[in-house]
């Protein structure tokens, strides 16, 4: 039970960072690449307490480091960037229909043989997904934008493979955010100094609330959760299983910011959750 609730609480985490980058930058109110600066700031402050309160240390080393920083700082902007066009459920859509073909593969090849019914239910689930994002219909996104979220899930995917072999999670997810967090002020200072390419001065608080909110909660607090679960999730069940997080970001992004629920979007929605609990349960 108590696994069951942290995945929920998990799972709605990673729902409300699409909602909360979607929501500050389709105002203007900060933006894409100042959003990930902050958001990584914050949620390495929010880490490095709780485990600073647990250990009265943190350890910067680790096997691994180098491949969770980088695709840590990948994800982070690869995200941001894509939601300064797309609506806040298409892009976990996009986002989770990547991070479970990441995960299937790195499953496959660290030797795990998902069952049929697994195999089925994934096809099912990425099938609702492809359908929605074939071109050629109206709703159809910015191909530019969807390719930088296909990114971010790419890298999302590789950040959860390569933390599942950790005897620290917690630390190691600390230790990630906090390099990839002080890489990123870096790059924003060169960025400012050579190419002005970040406008933080122009961010409101309101963009900054959200930022930190993204990057303090629902990023900081929501990792170390599921890096909580993952253990006891096999690498295939944790890939679909996350397929339900776009259905809870475009109940969200319908209801918080009255983005439209088509058709289309239903149906695949319908066929992702499906999918999803085809693969997830058992035969019984």
């Amino acid at each position: 039970m108590r696994i069951l609730l942290l995945t929920l609480l998990t799972l709605i985490a990673f729902a409300s960072n699409s909602i909360l980058n979607r929501v500050a930058l389709s105002e203007g109110d900060i933006d894409a690449v100042a959003f990930g600066v902050v958001r990584l700031c914050a949620g390495a402050v929010m880490l490095a307490v709780l485990v600073l309160l647990r250990d009265r240390r943190l350890a910067f080393g680790g096997k691994g480091r180098a491949v969770g920083v980088l695709s840590l700082v990948t994800y982070i902007f690869g995200f941001s960037l894509a939601y300064q066009s797309l609506d806040a459920g298409l892009g976990a859509l996009i986002l989770f229909g990547l991070v479970q073909i990441t995960m299937f593969a790195g499953s496959l090849v660290s030797g795990e043989r998902p069952a049929a019914r697994r195999w089925i239910g994934a096809m099912v689930a990425f099938g609702g997904l492809v359908w929605l994002l074939w071109p050629g219909h109206a709703a159809a996104p910015s191909l530019w934008h969807a390719s930088l979220m296909a990114i971010a899930g790419v890298a999302w995917g590789i950040y959860s493979l390569n933390g599942r072999g950790t005897s620290d999670a917690l630390g190691a997810t600390a230790a990630n955010f906090c390099i990839s967090a002080g890489l990123s002020v870096i790059g924003a200072l060169i960025a400012i100094a050579f190419f002005e390419g970040i406008n933080l001065s122009e961010a409101t608080s309101f963009g900054l609330i959200m930022a930190i909110l993204a990057g303090a909660v629902t990023s900081g607090i929501g990792y170390s959760m599921w890096y909580t679960v993952l253990p006891h999730l096999r690498g295939s069940t944790a890939a679909v299983t996350q397929l339900t997080v776009p259905v809870i970001a475009i109940v969200g992004g319908a209801v918080l910011l009255s983005e439209p629920v088509t058709s289309r979007l239903v149906i695949a929605a319908l066929l992702v959750l499906g999918g999803v609990l085809l693969a997830v349960t058992s035969r019984r």
